[in-house]
């Protein structure tokens, strides 16, 4: 016999004036597919065209989120990689991991990635494995500790279209 847990869950909003930005928070007993399910879709909901605030000298450039094909920490600074620069962030990669959209991906302790733009990884057993992007000659390096979660959120990506 197959049981099935009915889930109620109460929805709230709350306005607050003074607040600058907008916030949603989830407050759940436990994480599961629904709660992530959730999680996703307010974040489609709210992506739209972000945009990050990017440095190179003395110029700020701001691009679209979707033109970033990974950021990558050198000597203490976090740079993103679109298919033609390299320019300076001001953020973490911490910091990034929570701002960024579902698209993005944590692949090692030096690099975060946009899943979209993904053209193929190459696997490597004993050393890290190489993720290239479509329309560029530009590479990261996967490690083994991050390359099947990857693999699997790109077959859950994959399976939407």
């Amino acid at each position: 016999m197959v049981s099935w847990e009915e889930r109620v869950m109460k929805v709230r909003i709350e306005i607050e004036e003074e607040l600058q930005e907008d916030e949603v928070v989830i407050r759940c007993s436990r994480m599961d597919e629904q709660i992530i399910n959730i999680q996703a879709a307010i974040l489609e909901q709210t992506r739209g065209k972000q945009q990050i605030s990017l440095k190179n000298g003395d110029t700020e450039y701001y691009l679209p989120l979707e033109d970033i094909l990974f950021f990558e920490t050198e000597n203490k600074t976090v740079f993103a990689h679109t298919r033609e620069k390299m320019l300076e962030t001001e953020y973490k990669l911490y910091e990034l991991e929570e701002l960024l959209p579902g698209s993005f991906m944590r692949i090692s302790k030096s690099a975060i990635v946009n899943l979209d733009p993904i053209y193929s990884i190459t696997r490597n057993l004993t050393a890290s494995s190489v993720v290239e992007f479509v329309h560029s000659h530009k590479q990261i390096y996967v490690s083994r500790n991050y390359y099947k979660p990857l693999v699997e959120r790109l077959a859950e990506k994959r399976k939407k279209l």
